[in-house]
């Protein structure tokens, strides 16, 4: 039982990394012994992060903008190039985008779909190559997508775009793991619920508005970056060697409690 949860010395690459879930789920593999590429836009802010992780273990940067073919090709190049090898890939980048109904601006639609539909899609296809050397039987490479409670129910936000997005990630998985699981790839998707990052920062400004969300989540609290880092350290590890084509809700209970 020593290496069921064991991750020390696999390849990783998350994109979105350089803050909130992707933050967390880098750090938490970092920690663990994994070799780890984040990727976001912002290159100042990505090699700080990258900076203060590499402070922990293994980390590197390379800046990419997935709402094109173009930004995924490149990104599935660069990472090839330092990782011929990819075990682990955490598709977490993502946009999102709000406005009421009647005012939703096609914008809305264009950047978040290019985003958090296309960019998996096109990164997890370009990489094929890379986790195809690394699958096997006993040890499947790992396809990890970061969905949303929001993809799951009605979310409570103006959010059409992103809603619709995740639930597109969701499928996207499904389809797949049905496709690459005779390659021995496995691919699963988590679906957070409420975690503190900038994307939900709105939620957040005031206490009454942090005791509000806590308040509907039935363990009465929100994410931490140990829940994240811990469930993808799962799915990555021989622990999840057997799991495909899930999705995951991680939101403390509020899709299986109500």
């Amino acid at each position: 039982m020593g290496d069921l949860f064991e991750v020390a010395g696999k390849s990783a690459l998350v994109t979105g990394g350089s803050r909130g879930i992707g933050l967390m789920i880098a750090r938490g593999l970092v920690q663990a012994g994994a070799r780890v590429l984040i990727s976001s836009r912002k290159q100042e802010q990505l090699n700080a992060a990258a900076a203060e992780l590499a402070k922990e273990g293994e980390c590197e940067a390379i800046p990419a903008d997935l709402s094109s073919p173009e930004g995924a090709a490149a990104l599935a190049a660069a990472t090839s190039e330092r990782f011929p090898q990819l075990d682990i890939l955490v598709n977490n980048a993502g946009a999102t985008w709000g406005a009421p109904l009647e005012e939703f601006p096609a914008s809305g639609w264009d950047r978040v779909m290019h985003t958090n539909v296309e960019g998996i899609f096109h990164l997890t296809v370009g990489l094929l190559d890379a986790l195809r050397v690394s699958a096997r039987e006993e040890d499947p490479a790992r396809v990890i997508n970061i969905g949303s409670i929001d993809g799951l129910r009605t979310p409570v936000t103006d959010n059409y775009s992103y809603s619709a997005s995740k639930a597109a990630v969701h499928m996207l998985t499904r389809h797949l793991a049905k496709v690459l699981a005779s390659e021995h790839i496995t691919v699963n998707a988590i679906a957070p619920g409420p975690f503190p990052s900038k994307m939900t920062a709105f939620m957040f400004d005031e206490p009454s508005s942090r005791e509000a969300v806590e308040s509907i989540v039935p363990l009465r609290r929100l994410g931490r970056g140990d829940d994240a880092a811990g469930l993808v350290i799962f799915l990555a590890s021989r622990a999840g060697s057997y799991l495909t084509g899930t999705v995951i809700p991680l939101d403390g209970g509020i899709t299986g409690c109500n």
